[in-house]
C-alpha cells in the first residue's frame, strides 16, 4: 500500500511561526512532500503569505491585511507571538516563498487563494508560478467557487482543488465536469463519511485531506487510500511513516 503524501500545514507551524520562511524551511528538512500556505491580498493587490484576513493573530499588527500596503506588511514582526527566537521575522510575499521553493525541485505546494479573487486577481500569483517553473508542482486551490473559476479562466492546464467542510450531492460530478483534480475535505467530515474516498476515486478525482494531526487519524486515513494528508506535525508523521516501514 502506497503511503498519503505528506503536506505541511502552513509549513512545519508546530516549529516555527506558520506561514513564514523558517516554517517553509523547516517542512522541507521534517520531509514533507509539499507545503500547505495561503495568500491573502494587500491593499496594493500583492498577494501575501497570510491565512487569516486580519494580522492580528500572528503579526504585531492590526487590522485587515487588505487595509494596508505590501511594505507596511513586511514593516510588521510576524515572529515575536510565536517564540522570541523568531523575533523580526517577516510576512512573506508569494514571490519571496516561491523563490524559496523554486531552490528545492522535490516540493510540491498547495496553494490556497483565501476568499474570493477575480481573474485580473488570480493572474499575478500564476505567473510567479510558472515563471519560477514551479506549475507542474502546484496545486491552486479555494473554498470559493468563484475563485476557483477564476483560476480555470487564467491557467486551465494547472491541477485545481476545491476545499469543502462537508460534501453534499452532486459535488463529485460537478468537480468531475469542471476537471477538479482534487476535492480536499476536513478530516473529521471525511471520517464519517468514508465512503468519500472511495466515490472520489472512482471518478478520478484525488482527495487531501485537512487538518490531520493525530496517529489514529493517520491510521485510518491510509487505510481509507487517500492521497495526502495536510498536518500541523509533518516532521512527526514522517516519523510516523517511518515506523512503518
Amino acid at each position: 500500500m502506497s503511503l498519503p503524501q505528506i503536506i505541511a500545514h502552513r509549513g512545519n507551524k508546530s516549529v516555527a511561526p506558520e506561514n513564514t520562511l523558517p516554517a517553509f524551511a523547516s517542512a522541507v528538512k521534517a520531509g514533507a512532500g509539499s507545503i500547505e500556505m495561503d495568500v491573502v491580498l494587500s491593499s496594493d493587490g500583492v498577494a501575501m503569505v497570510i491565512h487569516d484576513d486580519t494580522l492580528d493573530a500572528t503579526t504585531s499588527g492590526a487590522g485587515h491585511v487588505a487595509g494596508f500596503t505590501a511594505a507596511e506588511i513586511q514593516q510588521l514582526d510576524a515572529g515575536s507571538w510565536f517564540h522570541p527566537a523568531f523575533a523580526g521575522v517577516k510576512v512573506p510575499t508569494f514571490e519571496q516563498f516561491a523563490d524559496l521553493i523554486a531552490l528545492d525541485d522535490s516540493i510540491e505546494i498547495l496553494l490556497e487563494f483565501k476568499g474570493t479573487w477575480t481573474v485580473d486577481q488570480v493572474r499575478p500569483v500564476v505567473e510567479a508560478v510558472t515563471s519560477r517553473g514551479l506549475l507542474d508542482r502546484t496545486i491552486l486551490q479555494s473554498f470559493m467557487r468563484e475563485t476557483v473559476e477564476s483560476l480555470l479562466a487564467v491557467c486551465p492546464e494547472t491541477r485545481r482543488g476545491v476545499l469543502i467542510e462537508s460534501g453534499f450531492d452532486g459535488l463529485i460530478e460537478l468537480a468531475s465536469q469542471a476537471g477538479i483534480y482534487t476535492i480536499n475535505p476536513d478530516v473529521d467530515w471525511l471520517l464519517a463519511n468514508p465512503e468519500f474516498v472511495s466515490e472520489l476515486h472512482a471518478a478520478g478525482i484525488k482527495t487531501q485531506v485537512w487538518t490531520a494531526n493525530d496517529p489514529a487519524q493517520w491510521e485510518r486515513l491510509v487505510e481509507l487510500g487517500v492521497d495526502g494528508i495536510i498536518t500541523d506535525r509533518p516532521d512527526a508523521l514522517a516519523g510516523w511513516f517511518a515506523a512503518r516501514a
